[in-house]
C-alpha cells in the first residue's frame, strides 16, 4: 500500500473544542498525549452530510415523498435489494415478471425502469472519462476512467460514520508522564504527520491520503482479463476502522489503463507502461496537488545486507533525472541513461510537483507482499532444504491442533496458490517444527526474522519495541551465513547454492524502523484490506457485466451501489423508517428550528447497522456483564459466561456429562487422585470463602475422603476470549481449551494447555508469565448439589478444573532456549513420581497455550497429532501461535 502526503485543509464543526488540552492521559495504561498546538482550526458555515443530500435536484420531490423516486419504504427496500444483488438485467426481468412479484405494489416492473430510477438517486463522486495521449503506438486507444480525487477524499471526510473515528490533530504518545518511551500507533502519532503540520499555515488540518494500486484478475478460469484499480482512503481514519472491509473506507478512484505498446523490445514496453501510469496519476491527482498548494475548506462529519542505505529522497531523484540529457522519447537510450542511478525510466514522476510529497516516506513498507511473501519464497524454502520435504511435512502433520486455526495434516511443500492467510498460518508453527533439526545458527536466523515480522505488526510500537525490531533484523544478518555454508540457499530453477543475498524483500526490511517513526504503525499500511476491496469494487461488479467493455460497466455498477448506500444512510439519519415521518425542509428540524446536528446515540446505532458487518464476533465480555446484571433467578447460577481478570470465560449452557458420580469421572478421565484433590481443595477453600489457589505440596486428603457432594457436572471444553494486547477496546478471537476424555475417536483424549494465574499480584497479559504457570487442563467441572437440596451450596457456586502443572526448564542463565527463543517445559511431578495436579477455580484461567513436543533431530514416525502430547515428556511453549500471546510473553 502506498501512502501519500496530506492536504492542508481546514474542517468545519462548531461542536468540538477549539482549544484542545496540550497534554492529557489517554488511557488506563498511563499513556500521555501531547497534541500539536493550534492545529485543525474550526470554522462555521460548512455543509453536513444531510445538507449535501438535500441539495440534490430532486430534494423538493422528497419533501412530499421521502423515498422518491420510489413510492414507499417497502418499494425502496425491494429496489435496494435488487440493485445491490448483482443480478443481471435478464434475471431482474425474470423476477419482476413472476406472478408473485406482480402482486406486490411496486413502482417498477422492468430492470430498465428500475435502473432508470436508480439514476435519480443522489450521487457520490461522479465518474469521468478521458482518452490519454501517448507518444508511442498502442494497439488500442488508451481510456482512463476516474473520479475527482478531492471529491472522493471529501466524501470520506464528510461521512457521518467516520465522525468519531478520525484524528484531526497530530499527536505524540508516551508511556509515562516523564515522556521517555514513545509509542507509535496511528499515522497522526508519527513524526511525519507532526513535521507536515509544522509546514502548513497555522490552524490548518493535515489530511493524509492513502493510494493503493495493484492489478487484479477479472476472469478467473479463462479470458485473462485484468483490471488495475487505484483505491483512495484517508490516513486520518483510525486504522482499526479503516482496515475493516465492511467500513468501505477505500473508494475506487480510477481504473488505470493496461495498454499494449508496440515496441520490439519487451523491456521497453514495461518502461512505457510505467511512464503511462505516472502520466495517468498526474491527471487523476491534480486536484489533490492544487489543494496541497492552496488549501481547501472542507466540511467534516457532523458527527539484503545489514547496511541501511540512505533514503532516496524526492530531491535526489529529481536531481538525477535532470542530469540525464538524452531524448526522453528515445526509450532505449533514456532507460540506459537511467540505469546507473537505478531509476525505472520514468521521466516525469507524478509526485514531482506535489507539495510536501516525499517518496522515501509515502512509499511505506507493506507486510502482505513483502514480509509474508519473503517468508514463503525464502524462509520456507530454506527449511525445506534443511529438513527435507518429507520430514518438514511430517512434523507439520503431528503438531497438536488448535481449534479455529488450520492444521496442515497433509503437506505444506506441495501447496499451490498460497495466499497471505496460509503464509501467516504456517508462521505460527515453523519455529517449533524446525527446532533441533538443523544447524543452530540456521534456526536462529529464521527465528530472528520471525520475531522481526511479529514485532513489526504490532498496532502500537514503543521506542523500546522499535529497538527490538532493529536488533532482530541485525541478529538475522549475524547468523545468515550459516544458510549458505550449509547449502540451504539455492536457486529455485538451477538448484545451485547461491553465494549472495540479493533479495529485494530482505533489503526493504531495512526501511521498517525509520518508517515507524515517520508514518506510525506499519500494520495499518498492509494491503490485506485493499486486496479484499478488489472483490467489492472490481470482481463483483465485473460479474454483472456482459463481458464487454468492463471498465465502463464496472463504473456504472459501482455508481448504483454507492447511490443505494448513500440513500439508505440519508433515509436512516432522517428517521424515515416509516412513511408517516416526513423529511423536514433544508436546514430545519421537525420543530422548525435550525439544526445541523443529530441525536448521537440513535444515529450511531443507525450507522453501525448500515456500515458495520452483519455477522459480528460475539463479545463474551458484554455477555458476562449482561448476565451479571440479570435479575436473580432469570439466569442459571453460576453464570456460564463470566470475567476473570482480563479474560472472558464461556461454558456451554448444558454440561457434556450431567450428574456423574465422582469415582466414575475419575476412572473415565484417568485421575485416580480426583477425590483426594477435591478434598484438599475444599480444605483450602473453607466453608464460604472464595480463595485464590496455588499448587500445594503433598496430598493431604485420603483417596476415600468424604465429600459433601457425590456427583459432578462435566464440560469437555471452555472458551477463552481476551482484549488485544495493545488496545483494550478490541477483542481477540476466541480460543477453545479442550478437556475431553478418551473415546473411540480420541484414543488418548484431548487435554489442552493453558496459562493459569497463581499469584494475584500479577495480571495477565501485562505481566507475562510472571505470577502465572503453564498447565494441562484435565477436567472441567462443577460439583452437583445433592438431590433434594434447595438452592446452590457454596461448593457448587463455582466452576472448577483439575490442572497438571508444567515446569519451565532453565536454559543456562536464561529462561528460554537460545536458538528458538522459546520456553522449554517438562511435566511437574511429586516426590512419588506421579504428576503434580490440583483442583483450581476455573476463573484462574487466563489464556490458551499451545505446547509442542521437542521432536529432536528426527521426529519419531509413530507420532501423530493426537498422541504426541501423551507420548513425550519435553515440550516447547509455542509463543508464535498468536500475536497477542507473543507480545505478552516477549
Amino acid at each position: 500500500m502506498d501512502f501519500d502526503p496530506g492536504l492542508a485543509w481546514e474542517g468545519n464543526d462548531n461542536r468540538r473544542s477549539l482549544s484542545p488540552p496540550i497534554s492529557v492521559p489517554v488511557d488506563s495504561l498511563g499513556r500521555v498525549l501531547v497534541t500539536f498546538p493550534r492545529a485543525a482550526e474550526i470554522f462555521e458555515g460548512g455543509e453536513t452530510f444531510l445538507t449535501r443530500f438535500e441539495l440534490d435536484p430532486y430534494s423538493v420531490c422528497r419533501r412530499l415523498v421521502p423515498f422518491y423516486p420510489f413510492a414507499n419504504l417497502d418499494d425502496w427496500r425491494v429496489a435496494n435489494f435488487l440493485l445491490t444483488s448483482g443480478l443481471s438485467m435478464r434475471a431482474l426481468d425474470e423476477f419482476l415478471s413472476l406472478q408473485a412479484t406482480k402482486n406486490m405494489p411496486l413502482s417498477f416492473w422492468t430492470a430498465k425502469d428500475l435502473r432508470a430510477r436508480a439514476e435519480l438517486l443522489p450521487s457520490g463522486p461522479r465518474w469521468k472519462f478521458q482518452i490519454v495521449p501517448t507518444t508511442h503506438s498502442t494497439k488500442e486507444p488508451i481510456q482512463l476512467y476516474f473520479r475527482d480525487a478531492l471529491d472522493c477524499v471529501e466524501a470520506l471526510f464528510n461521512h457521518p460514520f467516520f465522525e468519531d473515528k478520525m484524528d484531526f490533530t497530530p499527536f505524540r504518545l508516551f508511556t509515562t508522564a516523564e515522556r521517555v518511551v514513545r509509542v507509535f500507533t496511528e499515522w497522526m502519532s508519527s513524526d511525519g504527520a507532526w513535521d507536515m503540520q509544522s509546514k502548513i499555515p497555522e490552524g490548518g488540518t493535515v489530511c493524509g491520503v492513502i493510494l493503493s494500486s495493484d492489478k487484479t484478475n477479472i476472469t478467473n478460469m479463462c479470458g485473462g482479463r485484468v483490471a488495475h484499480p487505484l483505491l483512495i482512503s484517508l490516513a486520518n481514519i483510525k486504522m482499526k476502522v479503516r482496515n475493516k472491509a465492511s467500513s468501505h473506507a477505500f473508494l475506487l478512484l480510477a481504473l488505470m489503463p493496461i495498454p499494449q505498446f508496440i515496441h520490439p523490445v519487451p523491456r521497453m514496453c514495461s518502461v512505457l507502461q510505467e511512464r503511462l501510469f505516472h502520466q495517468c496519476l498526474d491527471i487523476v491527482l491534480e486536484p489533490l496537488k492544487q489543494a496541497a498548494r492552496f488549501g481547501r475548506m472542507m466540511s467534516d462529519p457532523d458527527f539484503g545486507d545489514p547496511y541501511c542505505h540512505p533514503p532516496r529522497t524526492a530531491t535526489t531523484t529529481l536531481a538525477q533525472l535532470s542530469s540525464i540529457e538524452c531524448d526522453v522519447l528515445d526509450v532505449d537510450q533514456y532507460f540506459a541513461a537511467c540505469e546507473p542511478f537505478r531509476l525505472s525510466g520514468v521521466s516525469h514522476p507524478f509526485w514531482r510537483d506535489w507539495l510536501l510529497a516525499e517518496p522515501s516516506e509515502f512509499l511505506t513498507p507493506e507486510s502482505l507482499h513483502e514480509w509474508h511473501r519473503q517468508f514463503w519464497d525464502h524462509d520456507v524454502r530454506w527449511c525445506k532444504q534443511a529438513l527435507g520435504a518429507a520430514e518438514l511435512d511430517f512434523r507439520f502433520s503431528i503438531i497438536p491442533r488448535i481449534t479455529g486455526i488450520p492444521h496442515f495434516s497433509n503437506s505444506i511443500t506441495k501447496l499451490k496458490q498460497v495466499g497471505g492467510r496460509v503464509q501467516r498460518d504456517v508462521q505460527r508453527y515453523i519455529i517449533v517444527v524446525i527446532a533441533g533439526a538443523t544447524d543452530p545458527d540456521v534456526i536462529i536466523a529464521i527465528r530472528a526474522l520471525m520475531e522481526f515480522r511479529y514485532l513489526s505488526q504490532a498496532t502500537a510500537i514503543t521506542s523500546t519495541m522499535r529497538d527490538k525490531i532493529r536488533a532482530s533484523l541485525q541478529e538475522f544478518h549475524d547468523h545468515k551465513d550459516a544458510l549458505i555454508e550449509n547449502g540451504f540457499r539455492r536457486g529455485e530453477k538451477t538448484k545451485h547454492v547461491l553465494k549472495h543475498w540479493h533479495i529485494p524483500k530482505l533489503e526493504l526490511m531495512q526501511s521498517v524502523v525509520p518508517s515507524v517513526e515517520r508514518v506510525g504503525s506499519i500494520l495499518q499500511w498492509s494491503a490485506d484490506t485493499t486486496e479484499h476491496a478488489h472483490i467489492e469494487v472490481i470482481k463483483d461488479p465485473a460479474s454483472t457485466t456482459n463481458n464487454h467493455n468492463y471498465d465502463s460497466q464496472i463504473c456504472r455498477c459501482l455508481d448504483r451501489y454507492e447511490k443505494c448506500r448513500l440513500f439508505d444512510t440519508a433515509l436512516a439519519l432522517h428517521g424515515s423508517t416509516t412513511e408517516s415521518i416526513p423529511v423536514p425542509p433544508v436546514g430545519q428540524d421537525a420543530d422548525g428550528n435550525d439544526s445541523d446536528t443529530y441525536d448521537g446515540d440513535e444515529c450511531r446505532n443507525v450507522l453501525d447497522d448500515i456500515w458495520t458487518p452483519k455477522r459480528k464476533v460475539t463479545n463474551f465480555f458484554d455477555v458476562a456483564a449482561r448476565l451479571l446484571a440479570a435479575l436473580p433467578g432469570s439466569v442459571p447460577r453460576p453464570p456460564r459466561t463470566f470475567i476473570a481478570g482480563s479474560t472472558a470465560i464461556r461454558l456451554n449452557y448444558d454440561p457434556s456429562l450431567k450428574r456423574i458420580p465422582i469415582d466414575t469421572v475419575a476412572e473415565q478421565f484417568g485421575l485416580p487422585d480426583l477425590r483426594g484433590a477435591l478434598g484438599d481443595y475444599l480444605n483450602r477453600e473453607g466453608n464460604i470463602a472464595q480463595n485464590f489457589h496455588t499448587f500445594g505440596g503433598q496430598r493431604r486428603s485420603p483417596p476415600d475422603v468424604h465429600l459433601p457432594f457425590k456427583e459432578l457436572d462435566v464440560w469437555y471444553k471452555v472458551r477463552l476470549q481476551q482484549k488485544t494486547y495493545h488496545d483494550s477496546s478490541e477483542i481477540t478471537p476466541t480460543f477453545t481449551v479442550h478437556a475431553h476424555p478418551p473415546d473411540r475417536s480420541l484414543k488418548y483424549g484431548r487435554y489442552d494447555a493453558a496459562i493459569m494465574n497463581i499469584d494475584d499480584r500479577w495480571q495477565w497479559p501485562s505481566s507475562g508469565l510472571q505470577g502465572h504457570t503453564v498447565v494441562q487442563v484435565r477436567l472441567i467441572m462443577c460439583p452437583a448439589a445433592p438431590r433434594g437440596s434447595n438452592g446452590i451450596n457454596h461448593f457448587s457456586s463455582r466452576f472448577l478444573m483439575y490442572a497438571q502443572r508444567f515446569d519451565i526448564v532453565p536454559q543456562g542463565n536464561s529462561s528460554v532456549e537460545r536458538t528458538t527463543g522459546l520456553h522449554v517445559l517438562k511435566r511437574a511431578t511429586r516426590a512419588s513420581g506421579s504428576e503434580l495436579g490440583e483442583i483450581f477455580p476455573l476463573d484462574q484461567l487466563r489464556s490458551y497455550a499451545h505446547i509442542v513436543p521437542r521432536f529432536g533431530r528426527k521426529a519419531d514416525n509413530r507420532l501423530t497429532s493426537d498422541n504426541c502430547i501423551h507420548s513425550l515428556q519435553s515440550f516447547f511453549l509455542n509463543r508464535y501461535f498468536d500475536k497477542d500471546f507473543f507480545y505478552a510473553t516477549s
